[in-house]
């Protein structure tokens, strides 16, 4: 999937957008804002950004996951090269220090990266900042079309680049999901 990042200081086109967006097969899951205006963009029923989204616990999480690795392999290439794994205990100590620092690791990143803002949307802070709104949409290479025909109706949208998206499974179970809600 491809994320495309737009501009815009119009919540009233910003909802237009996203209600043609879904009436031609873009789910809402597919589609958010990021703004500093969360009740307006809540009025204008337009699909905010979630709290995690928001901060980059994810990315400093893999990051963590990055360094955690190297980190428990030293841990059970040095019990094994101290000949350590030969006792009685054997590699099931080291095995379960091994992926408790892995774990750790991973904590640790997630725990910073709840403290900074999402690497993706750094860029735009200037802009939030000054009023306005970051609409984004993440699509299939299919939609594409779809996207490009209902933005080029709206020339207050400005263009602000692309980006990697959610991957299809993520967005797949948040549409069940919601799907799902809905029913109950």
């Amino acid at each position: 999937m491809n994320r495309h990042y737009y501009i815009s200081d119009n919540l009233d086109d910003l909802e237009a957008v996203e209600n043609e967006l879904e009436a031609n097969g873009i789910n809402s899951e597919q589609i958010h804002v990021l703004s500093e205006h969360v009740a307006d963009v809540e009025q204008h029923h337009l699909h905010e950004i979630n709290s995690l989204m928001e901060q980059d616990v994810v990315h400093s999480g893999e990051i963590g996951a990055v360094i955690g690795l190297p980190l428990a392999a030293l841990v059970l290439g040095g019990a094994y090269w101290l000949g350590w794994t030969e006792s009685v205990a054997g590699w099931m100590p080291f095995i379960f220090l091994a992926v408790v620092v892995f774990g750790f690791c991973i904590w640790e990143g997630g725990f910073f990266g709840i403290q900074v803002p999402n690497a993706h949307f750094r860029s735009f802070k200037q802009v939030v900042e000054e009023g306005k709104h970051i609409f984004f949409v993440d699509v299939e290479p299919n939609q594409e079309p779809v996207l490009d025909g209902v933005i080029g109706h709206h020339p207050l949208l400005k263009i602000a680049g692309t980006g990697t998206a959610a991957p299809h499974w993520t967005v797949a179970w948040l549409h069940r999901w919601h799907q799902f809600k809905r029913t109950i």
